[in-house]
């Protein structure tokens, strides 16, 4: 010591004080010297001990299915909130009535709308029928004149027939005219021919005269006979060619008419769909006054409340948990990170509010953590700028919490490579990622650059 001090420390003092005396000792600086050299080679050693790189994130718990997520009992149509069944924390089956609302909108407000549609059905199928049995009445009328005209046809031909064998007859008999007049007229020219040779008498040859004459009148009579009946053959035809379109005029109406009922039997059935549509949707509205749970749940909150409240369709009414679910880990990692994850890959899960003691690099020495594997990965970006992943419980691990309860939050690191201590710690200080590679199977850490 200096002594400078105006109450020195002797010898004997020093000795005295056992931590002085002890300090002041030369052991002590080699005690110091071992101790730093310890510490230095574990150091050492610990930077040559295995360290799993790993990726951490935050999430929270969901269901894997998304009909086992909390969910939101709506209105499908707008009303008024006239009687609730539940309260909130009630344990409801699929099916059970909720509440009961009643109609706000002007147009369905008629108590009797139901019976007013079908009374306009009833109607207008009796339209359809009518219209039915006019078109059978009309078919029977366009077959009666088809069958008419037929029979008439029929006549017309009979009598055609008939005028062509009396023109026949007449043919003949207006030949036979003219062969008599052709031998009266040869005999008439004898006879002149004798009686200028004085052979023979006046008498004689006026009366082949008169024969002749005779025989001219009876082939201009035939003519007349044989053109009458050629004319009554043409009139048949005209005739048979008239009642043709006649008949034919009246089948076309008959089909015109019946073409335009069927277009307003039609339209009458058109009608009656239409109805019939409005009626079931009209029925099927007055079911929606009943709101009903879609699974079997608890009730968490009642979204809207008291009696007479107005809601829109679509709108929350209440609130639903369900009854089983199969929980899940929801949880987010940077595109950057995108690339190391692998469907099946474990990952270790510390759920807010149970303890836990976590060595990032040293999974198995972790206390209070939980296994899972990667079950789903997103293709695409989310909103936040990050990739979502889905996490499912480890099968191999111990089970999650049963207390656990969906929108708990996590913190999560997934498994990567195991690495030394010295090559993580350069890779930190250098900020180069994790390192890429694949895994050989799914589920294990371990694989290949």
């Amino acid at each position: 010591m200096l002594n400078i001090s105006r109450n020195p420390v002797s010898i004997k003092e020093k000795r005295s004080y056992t931590s002085l005396h002890n300090v002041e000792l030369k052991s002590s600086g080699q005690v110091l010297s071992r101790l730093v050299k310890s510490v230095l080679i574990l150091m050492l050693i610990i930077l040559f001990i295995p360290w799993t790189q790993n990726i951490q994130s935050r999430g929270k718990v969901t269901t894997l299915k998304p009909e086992q997520r909390p969910q939101t009992i709506q209105s499908r149509i707008s009303g008024r909130i006239e009687e609730w069944f539940v309260q909130e924390g009630d344990f409801v089956h699929a099916g059970d009535t909720v509440l009961r609302i009643s109609e706000i909108i002007n147009e369905y407000l008629d108590p009797k709308m139901l019976q007013r549609v079908q009374e306009q059905i009833d109607a207008k199928q009796q339209a359809v029928e009518s219209y039915t049995e006019k078109i059978n009445m009309l078919e029977k009328q366009i077959t009666a004149l088809r069958n008419t005209a037929e029979l008439k046809a029929r006549q017309l031909d009979n009598k055609r027939m008939q005028a062509e064998m009396v023109i026949e007859s007449d043919s003949i008999a207006y030949e036979a005219a003219q062969t008599g007049y052709r031998i009266a007229k040869v005999q008439y020219d004898r006879m002149v021919k004798l009686y200028e040779g004085g052979l023979k008498s006046l008498t004689e040859v006026e009366k082949r005269l008169q024969n002749l004459q005779m025989a001219q009148a009876e082939m201009i009579a035939k003519e007349n006979k044989l053109l009458t009946s050629k004319n009554k053959l043409i009139n048949v035809i005209v005739e048979k060619s008239s009642i043709q379109a006649q008949y034919n005029e009246k089948i076309s109406k008959a089909e015109s008419e019946k073409f335009a009922t069927l277009s307003k039997k039609f339209e009458a059935e058109a009608i009656v769909t239409k109805l019939q549509n409005q009626y079931a949707n009209y029925a099927l509205r007055t079911g929606m006054y009943f709101i009903t749970a879609p699974q079997t749940g608890y009730i968490t909150q009642t979204i809207q409340s008291g009696i007479g409240e107005t809601i829109k369709e679509g709108e929350a009414i209440v609130s639903i948990m369900p009854e089983y679910y199969e929980l899940a880990v929801e949880m987010y990692v940077k595109p950057i990170d995108l690339p190391l994850m692998n469907k099946g890959q474990n990952l270790q899960i510390q759920f807010d509010g149970w303890p836990a003691i976590i060595f990032s690099g040293w999974p198995n020495i972790s206390y209070g953590t939980y296994g899972g594997t990667v079950y789903a990965i997103d293709n695409f970006i989310s909103p936040n700028g990050l990739y979502r992943i889905m996490v499912a419980p480890d099968p191999e691990d111990h089970p999650w919490p049963s207390a656990l309860r969906i929108g708990a939050g996590t913190r999560n690191m997934i498994l990567l490579k195991d690495v030394p201590v010295w090559y993580e710690l350069w890779r930190k200080i250098n900020g180069f990622p994790p390192d890429y590679y694949q895994p050989v199977t799914g589920g294990e850490n371990k694989g290949t650059e």
